[in-house]
């Protein structure tokens, strides 16, 4: 019978070191998306024009700055090497999203007969100009979730970084 010592899963690390790491990994990319919601809901506060621009870019800068300096911070008073990692996350989640926009159909609205490319740059990345696909949440779901993540790994390297 096989039994733990017979497989090397990551050099030097135990099954509890990993599972500690996958812990903290999740606790990252958690906290990385309520600070994207708490920015959101405090831009929300203002009542922006959803038909304008502007309020989107702003919402842009602060979801990549706010968890960038909060995880900074957090780095900064002894946080661990894991939440470097935490674009990963974003990866995937883009990835994942990206699948589902292509596989939705376009029908009459904004974004018919759209290519695969102008569906996904006008769903995830136009302000003014949207694919109408997701019920207009593209931009929230595919741009803000993943660069919060990466404003959050990016904040923690620059705040381990000794």
């Amino acid at each position: 019978m096989a039994t733990s010592d017979d497989f090397e899963i990551s050099p030097g690390k135990s099954i509890g070191d990993l599972g500690h790491e996958a812990l903290w990994f999740t606790f990252h990319s958690i906290l990385a998306i309520v600070l994207m919601i708490a920015t959101i809901m405090l831009i929300g506060l203002f009542h922006p024009d959803p038909d304008s621009a502007s309020p989107k870019e702003l919402g842009t800068l602060l979801v990549l700055l706010v968890p960038m300096a909060a995880s900074f911070l957090i780095a900064k008073l002894g946080g661990n090497e894991i939440a470097r990692y935490v674009w990963i996350t974003a990866l995937l989640i883009f990835s994942a999203v990206c699948v589902w926009v292509l596989d939705l159909p376009t029908g009459n609205g904004l974004c018919e007969g759209c290519g695969a490319i102008d569906k996904l740059w006008r769903t995830f990345f136009s302000f003014s100009n949207g694919s109408g696909l997701m019920d207009g949440q593209g931009i929230a779901v595919g741009l803000w979730t993943p660069l919060a993540l990466i404003g959050y790994a990016i904040g923690a390297r620059f705040g381990l970084d000794d």
